[in-house]
């Protein structure tokens, strides 16, 4: 077990806390202020820009599974009974339209231990002397050796503090978790299948099977779209507010991948209400 976490370290952590160190260095040499939190956002800028080729494939190959369902609903029927010649029959569907089930994980499974080292490297910052020791101890160059933590205040927040020390430190800092829950709210109901459309020919099969589609859909989305945003908004709560600097560019450019590559997804609901209320809106005041 020790040497996976020595390889870890070498192949992920280490790169990651060196490149952050130069970062902040740089900054600092040329003088900007809060060259901490401007450097947990390039290198989470960097990071994602990196691993977008891999998120780009993997978002594709969901959107064309997702575009699938229909023709996977009518094998399911043809081969009801017959497992073997479903599957059969699902993969040569998959072979004619270029999908490869698999090329959804690939990418993830790469992506993982990025994410685990950024997190942990940007973690090491907040984490006083032991941090500052494990950070050094990582450094390629003596010479990039920091002798005490890097300055903490960032557009007048110290990112040492955390949300739940709102009452020492200001009630503003409530706002950090709220944005953090609702920036992972976008992007996970972004990420869910659009609502299955029912039209008036359908039959009453059809409509059916549709009804417990969207139940199903609905049960996913409750437990995930809304589930999902209350547990990082309470690790946003506890953290310290550095963290959620680096989840919240991370999530929001994932937002923005998203929707250039399949539009809003499930947030077209909300933003078509939003619409129509503005549209409303606007007629009522002419």
């Amino acid at each position: 077990m020790q040497v996976i976490f020595d390889l870890f370290n070498t192949v992920f952590l280490a790169p990651l806390i060196n490149l952050l160190v130069f970062l902040i260095n740089t900054l600092q040499y040329l003088g900007i202020p809060g060259a901490l939190g401007f450097s947990i956002i390039i290198l989470t800028l960097l990071i994602r820009l990196v691993t977008w080729p891999a998120i780009s494939r993997q978002l594709k190959s969901a959107k064309k599974m997702a575009d699938l369902k229909p023709h996977m609903d009518e094998l399911k029927k043809k081969h009801a009974g017959d497992k073997q010649a479903f599957a059969k029959a699902q993969m040569q569907l998959y072979k004619e339209h270029g999908v490869n089930p698999a090329a959804g994980c690939l990418p993830t499974l790469i992506q993982f231990p990025i994410l685990i080292a950024l997190y942990q490297a940007i973690f090491a910052f907040f984490s006083g002397p032991s941090g500052l020791k494990q950070i050094n101890e990582m450094l390629y160059f003596p010479v990039m050796k920091l002798s005490s933590p890097p300055d903490p205040n960032f557009l007048g927040i110290n990112l040492t503090y955390k949300p739940a020390e709102f009452v020492q430190h200001g009630y503003l800092l409530l706002l950090i978790p709220l944005l953090t829950a609702v920036l992972t709210f976008i992007q996970s109901k972004m990420i869910m299948p659009k609502p299955v459309k029912k039209y008036p020919s359908d039959l009453p099969k059809e409509m059916k099977e549709k009804e417990k589609a969207e139940d199903a859909m609905s049960a996913i989305q409750g437990q995930m779209v809304y589930m999902m945003p209350v547990m990082i908004g309470f690790f946003s709560w506890q953290f310290p507010t550095g963290l959620s600097v680096y989840w919240n560019m991370f999530t929001l450019i994932g937002i923005i991948q998203q929707y250039l590559l399949s539009g809003w997804g499930g947030m077209d609901g909300i933003i078509n209400r939003l619409r129509g209320v503005n549209g409303k809106g606007g007629s009522h005041g002419e």
